[in-house]
C-alpha cells in the first residue's frame, strides 16, 4: 500500500510539473486575436508564441507568472488558468525629442557587406522564444547616409517556408538593447535552403542615431515553424545531425527545433546580444549549437543599404 501511495504521489507531481496551459491573446479594445505574441515564463527560459488566431500552448503550471510582449502593446504579467483569455492594451507612445532630417535619396551605400560563402555558422532558437540582435555602430559615412533603405541577411531553413520577426531597438544607457525603435511588427517569410534575403524598409523612415541601433530577429514558436529531425549523440553528449552512421550508432527521432537559422560572421569584437529569461545578455563565449561552433566575437550576417 505504501509503495502505491508514493507511486501515485510521484505521478501526480510529474503531471503537475509538465502540464500544458492553453489560452488566447486578444486586443483589449477590439477583442481581435493578436498573432505572434512573445510569451515567457517569468525569470525562466521557457516560452512560446501565439498562433495566427491568438491561441497558445505552453508547458508550465498555473502558479507561474507569464509575461506577454508584442510590439505596439503594453507588456503584461499574469498567472493564467487553462483556456483563459489574455487582453493586451495598446501602448501609448509619448513624443520624444527627435532630429528631423530631410531624405534626399541621391546617394546609396552598402555597409557590412558579406558573401554567402563567408557564412559557415548559424544561430537557432531550438525550442524556445529567442531574440538575437547585433549592434550597428554609427560612423562618419553613416552620418552622411543615415536612412536605412534595405536590410539584407542570410538564412538557412529546413522547411518550405518559415517566418521570423525583424526587430530594431534603441541603444540603452548601459550599451545594450533598449526600447523598440519602430512601432510596427515586421514579419519576414523565408524559403527553404541557404538564401540571401532583402527587406525593403524605406517606408519605415529608420534613421541611425549617433549611438547606433540594434538590429536582429525574434523567432516565432508556432507549428508552422516547427522542424523535426533525426540525430545521434557524440561522446560529449551533444546532438549531431548528418554524421556518418554505423550499425552500432543509436539514432534518435525526437529532434525538434524552430526554423529558420540565421547566418553569423566572424569579428574581432562581440557585437551580439540575446534575450533570455526576461533579460538581455551579451554573448561573450563561443558555444556549440547542433554540432556547429557559434562564435561570440562576431555579428549577425546583416548588410544595410543606406541613403542620404
Amino acid at each position: 500500500m505504501r509503495n502505491k501511495y508514493w507511486f501515485w504521489m510521484l505521478l501526480f507531481a510529474f503531471q503537475f510539473s509538465f502540464s500544458q496551459l492553453k489560452g488566447v491573446v486578444k486586443d483589449s479594445i477590439s477583442g481581435q486575436p493578436i498573432p505572434y505574441v512573445n510569451i515567457w515564463v517569468e525569470n525562466e527560459n521557457i516560452g512560446t508564441t501565439s498562433e495566427l488566431d491568438g491561441t497558445f500552448t505552453i508547458n508550465t503550471t498555473s502558479d507561474k507568472v507569464l509575461v506577454f510582449s508584442a510590439v505596439g502593446y503594453l507588456r503584461k504579467k499574469a498567472r493564467v488558468a487553462d483556456n483563459q483569455g489574455i487582453l493586451l492594451s495598446l501602448e501609448v507612445n509619448h513624443l520624444k525629442d527627435v532630429l528631423v532630417q530631410k531624405r534626399l535619396g541621391k546617394e546609396q551605400i552598402e555597409i557590412n557587406t558579406f558573401k554567402s560563402k563567408e557564412v559557415n555558422s548559424y544561430h537557432s532558437a531550438d525550442n524556445k522564444p529567442t531574440i538575437i540582435v547585433t549592434h550597428i555602430k554609427n560612423s562618419s559615412i553613416i552620418e552622411e547616409h543615415p536612412f536605412i533603405q534595405k536590410i539584407t541577411f542570410l538564412s538557412n531553413s529546413q522547411l518550405a517556408t518559415a517566418k521570423i520577426k525583424l526587430r530594431i531597438y534603441d541603444v540603452a544607457p548601459d550599451g545594450g538593447p533598449g526600447a523598440n525603435y519602430n512601432d510596427e511588427t515586421i514579419i519576414v517569410s523565408l524559403k527553404k535552403g541557404k538564401r540571401k534575403n532583402t527587406i525593403d524598409v524605406s517606408d519605415q523612415n529608420i534613421i541611425i542615431p549617433k549611438q547606433g541601433l540594434f538590429i536582429g530577429f525574434e523567432w516565432i514558436i508556432i507549428e508552422e515553424n516547427k522542424y523535426t529531425f533525426n540525430y545521434t549523440i557524440d561522446q560529449k553528449g551533444n546532438k549531431r545531425i548528418g554524421d556518418q552512421i554505423n550499425k552500432t550508432t543509436k539514432i534518435y527521432s525526437d529532434g525538434q527545433d524552430y526554423q529558420p537559422y540565421i547566418g553569423l560572421l566572424k569579428s574581432e569584437e562581440s557585437l551580439r546580444w540575446f534575450y533570455s529569461g526576461g533579460k538581455w545578455h551579451k554573448l561573450l563565449n563561443n558555444i556549440e549549437n547542433k554540432g556547429h561552433l557559434v562564435f561570440s566575437k562576431g555579428s549577425l550576417a546583416i548588410q544595410l543599404t543606406l541613403t542620404n
